[in-house]
């Protein structure tokens, strides 16, 4: 048996005897869901609305991850670059298309391969 507790997000794995018991002990703090084969559906990845959310904007979440990788602000990549904040932010959020030459540009700054951003 698969029991879910939702807030704080534990999964629980239960085998053996006196499973129904622990569960009513731990549903009288916390709200549970049992998930069973009847009431469990896998489905591929990217089905969900958070991998078509991240595919949306694929270019911004790339650039956004890769310059917090390399432990820079937005107004810190934007000063070498030597453009205005909101451009970066606009890249990020999908709101600005990625020139090649940008790209080029971005990815020397942060010392990453152009293919990953563009």
């Amino acid at each position: 048996m698969l029991a879910l507790v939702k807030k704080p997000r534990i999964e629980i794995s239960l085998q053996g005897e006196n499973v129904e018991e622990l569960i009513e002990w731990i549903s009288k703090k916390f709200e549970v869901s049992i998930l069973t084969p009847d009431n469990f559906e896998s489905i591929a990845v990217e089905d969900t609305d958070f991998w078509k959310e991240m595919q949306s904007n694929r270019i911004g979440n790339l650039l956004s991850a890769a310059r917090i990788k390399a432990n820079m602000t937005q107004a810190q990549l934007a000063e070498q670059l030597e453009i205005r904040q909101n451009m970066i932010s606009d890249y990020e959020r999908g709101k600005r298309r990625l020139s090649p030459s940008m790209a080029k540009r971005i990815a020397k700054i942060l010392k990453i391969k152009v293919d990953r951003i563009s």
